[in-house]
């Protein structure tokens, strides 16, 4: 028996919902951008810095993007606001697929919820952990 897989747009109305109610550990939040957008493509995203790295309570704007082959395909991840991590386009703030690896290596299953927990444990990486990090409140263009 195959198993049946949920469509797009009840797939992110749940995530919607799950954000709306801020179900996570309350460090990463995320909702739509655009309450008017029937397609739900353009989503926002809140970290709080991880303790005990350079990260530590900072607050992190992202934007998310779920084109029309979300959840198949992962969504544009992008931070808004200015940060240093070794999977983050230095000019754009692009989480590049090619280095992290929840990017790379894209589930179906996985949601945006997902994809901001592990950028936040990332973070935290030792590779990322002690990296100078621009002004506070500075932002990518």
């Amino acid at each position: 028996m195959m198993a049946s897989s949920v469509p797009r747009n009840f797939r992110l109305l749940e995530e919607l919902e799950r954000g709306e109610k801020g179900l996570s550990d309350g460090t990463v939040s995320y909702g739509m951008d655009d309450g008017d957008d029937i397609f739900m493509r353009s989503w926002t995203g809140t970290i709080i810095g991880p303790l005990n790295c350079v990260h530590e309570g900072r607050i992190y704007q992202l934007k998310l993007f779920c084109d029309k082959d979300y959840p198949d395909k992962p969504p544009t991840v992008r931070f808004h606001s200015r940060i240093n991590m070794t999977c983050v386009n230095p000019e754009t703030g692009l989480v590049e697929g090619k280095k992290f690896h929840m990017l790379s290596n894209w589930q179906r299953e996985y949601t945006m919820e997902d994809i901001l927990t592990q950028l936040k444990k990332e973070m935290c990486a030792p590779h990322n952990r002690k990296l100078v990090q621009p002004p506070e409140g500075t932002f990518f263009d």
